[in-house]
């Protein structure tokens, strides 16, 4: 993983006046051009390394450089291993061998306190591990992806970033097929292979956010609820403050923006008798529709 690999790279050169490329990427198991992508982010990252071409050359740290945790806080130590403490509960193997050594470092333990797993109960696949790797070491992935109306198709792409929204996990990368930004929901990715093509670093708009899962995924329309009294622990489960509005009787009133799919009626009807839709129209149809087909097998 490029975190650990980073981390060992310091660890050589302060150890070692001068290393090639070469001597590196054979340390290490990868490519001479991994070696230079590294030290280009360690630099980026305010590291003083610097290299020397020809005979005698090499990759060195300025002579003055040590790993000083002086220049951290308490409380800046201790958000640095709690942080490194999460990320290892999420399939991050590097990220647990880098929390025992900085916190050798900080001469502290980081506090148990977080505990995530972001795998569904019925999965074996290792998902997130893979799409990790992929993103940080700059693999190119393909998998079957499903639309929500079930169609399958096969994706290749350039691995960016996963993303949380509205209470689903996204993944977002460059098409290869389309030749540009995608968005992918990790449910409805099948097959997964994490490819040996590597491609060069791509950088993510900021605030693209909602313009890629608008391109991406249905239409959003404006919906009307009125739920009762009954749900109101959903209520506050699947929709925001703001898009509550509680009446007198106790009931709610909800407007949010939802794609009408067949998503958006399989979630209305897990309200049961609980909930009616008040607008658009044609929700309030396929529901209909969706709910007289469920009676015919009774």
């Amino acid at each position: 993983m490029q975190i650990e690999r980073l981390f060992k790279i310091i660890y050589m050169l302060l150890h070692e006046e001068k290393i090639s490329a070469s001597v590196l990427a054979e340390r290490l198991d990868v490519s001479r051009r991994t070696i230079c992508r590294d030290i280009d982010t360690l630099s980026l990252a305010g590291i003083p390394i610097y290299t020397e071409k020809g005979k005698g050359g090499g990759i060195s740290l300025l002579p003055d450089f040590v790993l000083n945790k002086s220049v951290l806080s308490e409380q800046e130590q201790s958000e640095i291993l709690s942080a490194l403490h999460s990320l290892s509960h999420i399939g991050a193997n590097d990220s647990s061998q880098i929390l025992q050594k900085v916190s050798a470092i900080f001469n502290k333990k980081a506090t148990n306190w977080l505990e995530v797993d972001f795998s569904d109960w019925y999965s074996e696949d290792d998902i997130w591990g893979d799409l990790k790797a992929a993103i940080l070491d700059h693999y190119v992935v393909q998998f079957d992806y499903y639309n929500s109306y079930g169609d399958k198709t096969f994706r290749r792409i350039e691995p960016m970033q996963l993303w949380f929204k509205s209470k689903s996990w996204y993944l977002k990368g460059f098409c290869l097929t389309k030749q540009g930004e995608r968005i992918y929901k990790l449910s409805r990715i099948k097959n997964l292979l994490v490819t040996n093509e590597q491609f060069e670093h791509r950088e993510l708009v900021k605030g693209a956010s909602e313009a890629w899962i608008t391109a991406a995924e249905e239409e959003m329309s404006l919906v009307r609820f009125h739920i009762s009294p009954e749900k109101a622990y959903r209520v506050y489960d699947d929709f925001s403050e703001t898009q509550i509005k509680k009446q007198v009787d106790g009931s709610y009133m909800v407007t949010a923006e939802f794609p009408i799919d067949n998503w958006a009626c399989s979630f209305v009807l897990s309200y049961g008798k609980h909930i009616e839709v008040l607008e658009p129209e044609c929700l309030r149809e396929a529901v209909k529709e969706e709910a007289k087909e469920i009676l015919k097998k009774y």
